[in-house]
């Protein structure tokens, strides 16, 4: 654990060069400055933390970790734990909806179970992993990422997860179940509640490790979650940018926001979805979704759904012309 909080302590910053270069040429580009707005953001963040001055998306990689969690059997999803592994089934077999949307995108899908998709203990009455177990997870999710990667697209299955997610939300930036957890794959406000009262009993459980944020991932989190802050971290130390999805992909980066300022500096997040707490913790965070197109699916859907937006903001920087080469004008 100590090498895991050195490592998240000490994250390389962006190439200040490549964003300078693109600046300049965004400069003399036949347009009103500012005129595309986040694209222009989008292709300079892209070349930063890429390091180069014309960014490229050749190898786009959509990763999707799977696990399975013990606190569903306190009944905070309609859904049976079987039904993780059943939708991996579906994605080997091409048949998910992140299927289509990666290859809409031009990416490379992998899914990743992990444990075996064995559950996590119950959160509430012990910690959900033990040392040995969530170091493996955050390693697993760490080896995932290729150092040759352009844009690294990040998602999950679990059922019970949006539970894990809550609980190490309100862990890491104050408040209880009521105001964290949300309908998921479909709860009803019964089901709801018994989220809560799951939250609110993890919580009260591991209270003395609510400032630690690698702890509260531990103890409250999940194998896919812990494979997610792996995989960030791994993408930072890699110079990789990365695209958050939803509500459980956000949480499970959040610890690395917490143990250092800039943490999340090389990621964007995709979408704001309909789960009403991932606006709450994407504001904790200050991320500013991409997309709002109310989609609460997960496995990375929103992610590969940002592709498509980062290519054209790439198009734009590389193919447009500048005023001297298109004999147009310039500002006065």
């Amino acid at each position: 654990m100590d090498a895991l909080r050195h490592a998240c302590a000490g994250l390389p910053p962006a190439d200040a060069a490549a964003r300078q270069a693109i600046a300049a040429r965004n400069a003399v580009l036949t347009k009103p400055p500012g005129s595309l707005g986040r694209l222009e953001e989008l292709a300079a963040w892209l070349g930063a933390w890429q390091g180069r001055a014309t960014p490229v998306l050749e190898r786009v990689r959509v990763i999707v970790f799977a696990g399975n969690h013990g606190v569903v059997a306190r009944g905070v999803s309609p859904w049976p734990a079987d039904v993780t592994g059943q939708m991996v089934g579906n994605f080997a077999a091409g048949g998910a909806a992140i299927n289509q949307l990666a290859r809409v995108a031009d990416a490379q899908l992998t899914v990743i179970p992990l444990a075996e998709l064995a559950p996590t203990a119950d959160f509430t009455e012990a910690p959900a992993m033990d040392e040995a177990q969530f170091l493996a997870a955050v390693a697993a999710g760490h080896a995932s990422v290729p150092p040759q990667t352009d844009l690294l697209c990040l998602g999950e299955m679990g059922i019970g997860n949006t539970t894990a997610a809550a609980a190490l939300a309100a862990a890491l930036f104050s408040g209880d179940g009521t105001q964290w957890a949300g309908p998921g794959a479909g709860s009803d406000a019964a089901g709801i509640a018994r989220k809560a009262a799951a939250i609110d009993a993890g919580l009260a459980r591991h209270a003395a490790w609510r400032g630690d944020p690698l702890e509260m991932a531990r103890r409250v989190g999940g194998y896919e979650l812990a494979a997610i802050l792996g995989a960030v971290l791994a993408a930072r130390r890699n110079r990789v940018p990365v695209v958050l999805d939803g509500f459980v992909c956000t949480a499970a980066a959040a610890p690395l926001a917490r143990l250092h300022p800039e943490g999340l500096a090389h990621a964007v997040l995709s979408h704001q979805s309909a789960e009403t707490a991932h606006g709450v913790l994407a504001r904790h965070l200050g991320l500013a979704p991409l997309l709002a197109l109310e989609m609460r699916l997960g496995e990375a859907s929103g992610a590969a759904l940002a592709v498509p937006l980062l290519r054209a903001a790439l198009a734009c920087h590389a193919g447009m012309a500048s005023f001297a080469e298109a004999g147009i004008s310039a500002r006065q």
